[in-house]
């Protein structure tokens, strides 16, 4: 995949703000790239709690309260339908947890992702209607189910809908008639007429939103729950890769902190995920969430049911919950093997003659569990640089599909291009799920292909460098002003840097798996730093070995003058071993100087 390094240039008064805010001048420097203004970094750096908006804003919110609150005060049973994947897990939870507080008689309700798919469905309602239940909400799923919606109703079951994802619309000469479905109250700020100010908060926190304002209404105070919900919000918005940035990225903060304490203000659900992953007694980030506890709950919606994760993040005692953590962790590592035999399939085939003028990927692979058709697209994606549709045959004449995006691409405006194709769709920019008849498929790759109006230019991978910098720069009271930065994920991404003409006074390849290059690296004006390269071992060296030769990359592993001149862009990272601490640059990318 071809790379492109782009240096972020902007100008501003570096020095002076770097005083104002008692700050390193490039921690200015990485807040400006990142879009933050003056007026916006004490917030940043130093917010908290008191930041999030007023969540009587959102649209319906009063509404579904009122409505809430009813059912709370007479003790009431309702049904929470909610999504199978993290979001859907963590935001129904948000809400079984504040009603059950309330005194209200919460039961979640989830469908099967491969009989039943995506969102509430009429087999899901005529259950709730047949167990006597006269009230519907829904979380992370509804805003496209309007047939399904106008059905409850039509039973007597008064429904709220609690989504994050776009609303549908119809289309006819460029304007846009928005579908909204016939609910008693409807819950998310991408609505039209909404007057929320943030609209990427993600199905739990539109969720938290809710319970937060309810809370406040009926005058309830509790600490530990509030703690609690705040955990569920910051897991659901790293685990759907929503942009850390305003509430999202207050939320997050706010919640890894209480997820990183393993006292009395957390489950013995979330403590025990944490345990079976060895994550007791740390600082639990981004990282942790997105590449460990989150998969763990991702897996059993996927492979199993999301039943045993809610049944975790519900259980009363440590015994119980640690025997269904280490189940979820087994599953995922199931997960894990069935994902990486999909996504090698997939890039045999997109690597194979047929799809070299394919602009948008369309695949079919028969074999491909249909629950990790998302994952393998988006592994295919990160590969191609292209946007790819994953699809798998249900064996009824339908065929289920998961597509990734690239920014250049809006994947759910291109789909609705090609509505008249699908069974069911929906999604946003980044990301749609799709059913359609088997029949339809060649269809779909034609038109999304001929509708496309991406170009070469959108098939190189950009590289964003915060700055071009020296090691002497980084020290270590710069490298921990560094972690002000964090919460780092989508929409605020972790400090990438970059250094010119380093050469490799000496490396070995490390690792169980000798897949980690560890590395004596001398930039140009001398000085010296530890490196390390995890994974792409191998093909570092093998283009080391393509532009200068056996020979000198033979001195280089042996320590001995080598003339090896590279690129790189990297994080500075503070290593500890044995009590003692030493700068770490982890690179990221790299690339030949000849």
């Amino acid at each position: 995949m071809k790379q492109e390094w782009i240096l972020m240039i902007k100008q501003a008064d570096f020095a002076g703000l770097s005083a104002k805010f008692g700050v390193p001048p490039l921690l200015i420097k990485l807040m400006i790239n990142r879009g933050i203004g003056e007026e916006e970094m004490e917030t940043f750096l130093h917010g908290g709690m008191n930041g999030l908006h007023d969540a009587s804003l959102m649209k319906d919110i009063d509404k579904a309260c009122d409505m809430l609150a009813a059912i709370a005060e007479k003790h009431e049973q309702i049904a929470i339908v909610s999504d199978y994947d993290c979001d859907g897990i963590f935001s129904g939870m948000i809400l079984y947890t504040g009603l059950e507080k309330m005194g209200a008689k919460p039961i979640i309700y989830t469908p099967d992702r491969i009989t039943e798919g995506y969102g509430i469905n009429k087999r899901i309602i005529d259950s709730i209607y047949n167990s006597g239940i006269n009230y519907i909400i829904t979380c992370d799923n509804g805003i496209a189910a309007y047939d399904e919606v106008a059905y409850a109703k039509s039973l007597g079951i008064e429904v709220i809908i609690t989504d994050h994802h776009e609303i549908p619309y119809n289309e006819t000469e460029g304007n846009r008639e928005y579908i909204i479905p016939p609910a008693d109250a409807v819950c998310n700020p991408k609505q039209p007429d909404c007057e929320y100010p943030y609209k990427g908060l993600c199905g739990g926190g539109v969720a938290y939103k809710l319970i937060t304002c309810l809370f406040e209404k009926l005058h309830i105070n509790d600490v530990v729950t509030q703690d609690i919900l705040l955990q569920y919000a910051a897991i659901a918005t790293v685990a759907d890769v929503m942009e850390l940035t305003g509430e999202n990225r207050i939320i997050v903060k706010e919640g890894l902190k209480r997820l990183s304490n393993d006292g009395d203000r957390t489950t013995c659900g979330l403590k025990a995920i944490k345990k079976v992953n060895d994550l007791m007694n740390k600082q639990i980030g981004t990282y942790h969430i997105g590449f460990v506890i989150g998969p763990c709950f991702n897996a059993a919606g996927r492979i199993e049911t999301a039943k045993t994760s809610f049944d975790l993040l519900l259980a009363k005692d440590d015994e119980s919950a640690m025997s269904l953590a280490y189940h979820l962790k087994d599953v995922n590592n199931e997960r894990k093997e069935m994902t990486e035999r999909a996504a090698a399939r997939g890039m045999e085939l997109v690597d194979g003659e047929d799809y070299k003028d394919d602009k948008v990927i369309v695949l079919l692979l028969e074999d491909c569990h249909e629950s990790i058709a998302g994952i393998v697209a988006g592994r295919i994606k990160e590969s191609l640089c292209k946007p790819v549709f994953v699809f798998t045959n249900t064996g009824e004449g339908l065929c289920k599909g998961s597509g990734r995006s690239i920014e250049s691409y809006h994947m759910y405006d291109e789909l609705v291009k090609c509505a008249d194709l699908f069974t069911r769709f929906g999604g946003h920019a980044m990301a749609a799920g799709i059913t359609i008849p088997a029949e339809n498929l060649p269809e779909l790759r034609r038109r999304l292909n001929e509708n496309t109006v991406l170009t070469e230019k959108d098939f190189v991978s950009k590289i964003y460098v915060d700055a071009e910098v020296l090691f002497r720069h980084m020290s270590e009271p710069v490298i921990k002003s560094l972690g002000l930065l964090e919460p780092c994920g989508n929409g605020n991404k972790k400090p990438l840097f970059a250094a010119s003409h380093v050469a490799i006074r000496r490396a070995r390849i490390i690792g169980k798996n000798k897949n980690i290059l560890k590395m004596e690296l001398v930039d140009r004006l001398g000085s010296v730093l530890d490196g390390i390269c995890f994974n792409d071992a191998q093909d570092l060296l093998e283009m080391i070995e393509s532009e200068y030769g056996k020979e000198q990359t033979s001195n280089m592993l042996n320590g001995r003058p080598n003339n090896v001149d590279i690129a790189i862009t990297f994080y500075p990272d503070i290593n500890e071993y044995n009590g003692k601490k030493s700068i770490q640059l982890i690179i990221q990318n790299y690339n030949v100087i000849k």
